[in-house]
């Protein structure tokens, strides 16, 4: 993308003169303006003098009055400028500056609405930062009517629009949310490398120079998670993940946000179990919370807590299901056992089916070297996806091989470098345990929460084939 000419701003001075006459304003967070100890003044009283700062959301002018949304990413504030305030503010405001805002805090009129119920009636006020107008107007860059993913050279700003800024907010809540619900299930965070030499996802990989040698970026932090297990107990970490696929679909990033746990001593039907529960602890606590819950209606208002349990099915009965409602394999055959079920396929069934999916025991060749075979039907694995309505494959996990010889010669069969897994064979070498764990893609998560079409809109700055800027 050519650099913007970008034209210098007016500066002549439009701000006011401040009365000192007036009382000594109080200074305040715009989210703080609805407390009871501010007095909102009308005909017969006068309100609390107040000072804050915030950022133009939106303006709008009249003859008499210009009216100004000051936020400041929690709440927004209703600033009416009249007078000689008004006749500066007309000329020089702009959406997206910055202001210090002083005045008297007053009801709001009868028949009018305001943020909050409140009105802040300006005395006077002082531009912190300017911003353009004409062609260079934040309107005109990021129109409200543009489509986000017509405008990813402007990502930095379409975060700024209301519903973008939304799903951010969102996703932040999210975060915090996980952590919460691991906290307070007695697990500890970790941290994994995200410079590897192991080659988990094969072909999927981006490789780099690494002091001389061949590295890659990680596509997963599970194996280092496993190594913290005697240490830490039951593990989680929220990190990047990479993936060198040349895919583009509404689902699929460079690199996303990977929460992904690691259990200790556990049977396979204990990690379904817990999967089951964060997912359903996770969303029970955001819509729990006033905030995070006004975010989720704002954006999905039909959005609610999915039923429990979810439903469960085999690889095997997908296949079964699949077939009897007519949904074909991608080459429009049925679907046998052995075949790996498509995206569209997953999301077709789940979709129908209308609610959270747990589908398990994949056959073998389908799923990663580590994963525990089922002691019942070897040609298949304690492997675990979860398929969510909208979205498809939120969740992908499993129980992993803790014998050490059966480890080491599914590594030799499939030619891994083996120095290179010392580490992750030392695991079970040194006090072996029944453990397994998953990884959630926070942005599929969030897509299917907030009812967003792809996960380009749940991550900040997304990553895709031919997109590495801003």
């Amino acid at each position: 993308m050519a650099a913007r000419q970008v034209p210098m701003m007016d500066e002549t001075k439009t701000d006011t003169e401040q009365d000192e006459s007036l009382p000594a304003a109080i200074k305040m967070k715009i989210s703080d303006s609805e407390t009871s100890e501010i007095i909102l003044g009308n005909e017969n009283i006068t309100g609390t003098r107040v000072k804050v700062i915030g950022r133009i959301e939106n303006i709008r002018t009249t003859k008499a009055f210009t009216f100004v949304y000051l936020a400041d990413t929690r709440a927004t504030l209703l600033c009416v400028f009249s007078d000689q305030q008004n006749e500066t503010a007309r000329i020089s405001l702009q959406k997206q500056a910055t202001l210090e805002v002083y005045g008297e805090m007053r009801e709001v009129p009868p028949k009018n609405k305001a943020p909050g119920d409140r009105e802040l009636h300006v005395d006077f006020y002082s531009t912190i930062g300017k911003a353009p107008g004409g062609s260079e107007a934040f309107s005109n860059v990021v129109p409200e009517s543009a489509n986000q993913a017509t405008l990813p050279d402007f990502r930095h700003l379409v975060l700024r629009r209301p519903e973008e800024a939304t799903v951010m907010k969102s996703r932040a809540a999210a975060l915090d949310t996980f952590r919460q619900y691991y906290k307070a299930h007695d697990m500890r965070e970790s941290t994994a490398p995200s410079f590897v030499q192991t080659q988990v996802g094969g072909g999927s990989l981006f490789s780099l120079q690494y002091y001389g040698q061949t590295a890659y970026l990680t596509q997963t932090s599970q194996l280092y998670l496993e190594t913290q297990l005697p240490i830490l107990g039951d593990c989680y970490a929220i990190q990047s993940s990479f993936r060198a696929e040349n895919a583009h679909t509404r689902l699929h990033l460079s690199e996303y946000t990977h929460v992904e746990a690691e259990l200790d001593f556990i049977v396979f039907e204990d990690l379904l179990q817990h999967i089951e529960n964060v997912i359903c602890g996770v969303i029970d606590m955001l819509l729990a919370d006033p905030e995070s819950a006004a975010y989720i209606q704002t954006l999905h208002p039909a959005f609610k807590s999915p039923a429990r349990p979810f439903t469960r099915m085999r690889y095997s009965e997908a296949i079964e299901w699949l077939n009897e409602h007519g949904i074909m394999a991608d080459e429009g055959e049925p679907h046998t056992f052995g075949v790996d079920i498509a995206e569209a396929a997953e999301r077709a069934m789940t979709n129908r089916i209308g609610e959270p999916i747990i589908l398990t025991h994949f056959p073998v060749h389908l799923k990663a070297f580590y994963m525990k075979k089922d002691a019942s039907d070897p040609r298949v694995t304690e492997s675990v996806d979860v398929l969510v309505p909208g979205v498809g494959e939120v969740v992908g996990g499993g129980m992993r091989i803790e014998d050490y010889e059966e480890l080491f010669s599914v590594m030799k069969n499939n030619k891994w470098d083996l120095a290179s897994y010392s580490f992750y064979a030392d695991q079970r070498k040194y006090g072996s345990t029944p453990h397994g764990g998953y990884g959630l893609g926070l942005e599929r998560f969030l897509a299917w929460i907030l009812h967003r079409h792809t996960v380009r809109e749940c991550i900040p700055f997304p990553r895709y084939p031919g997109k590495c800027t801003p």
